[in-house]
């Protein structure tokens, strides 16, 4: 019984997902996106890869079923929007972050399979 309410304990996946909007909010605020310069580009390069390498390194040391894998990607997604990132930003970022997790997550497979 106590295994079918740890399916559906999210607590741990909302934290996490706020920690990493905080981080994407604190590198690369909304309203520096506009910057077309190549310091504003690179900085947001950098906090693609800090962001979705902390994803990568959840995704291999938590158990994620399906129904955690989608609360990660919706409140990822939701705390974007209220952050206030642009539809196409928000879009984007949350889609790459759910196809890492699914990649990721899954148990290990053994080379060439």
């Amino acid at each position: 019984m106590m295994a079918i309410f740890q399916w559906f304990d999210t607590k741990e996946i909302d934290e996490f997902a706020l920690s990493i909007v905080a981080e994407l909010i604190k590198r690369a605020p909304p309203a520096g996106l506009d910057a077309q310069d190549e310091r504003a580009s690179k900085r947001l390069r950098n906090t693609h890869h800090a962001v979705f390498s902390r994803a990568e390194q959840f995704a291999r040391t938590h158990k994620l079923n399906i129904y955690r894998k989608a609360r990660l990607g919706n409140q990822f997604r939701w705390a974007l929007k209220e952050a206030g990132y642009p539809k196409a930003f928000v879009e984007t970022w949350t889609y790459e972050l759910i196809a890492l997790i699914a990649l990721k997550s899954g148990p290990p497979r053994e080379p060439g399979r």
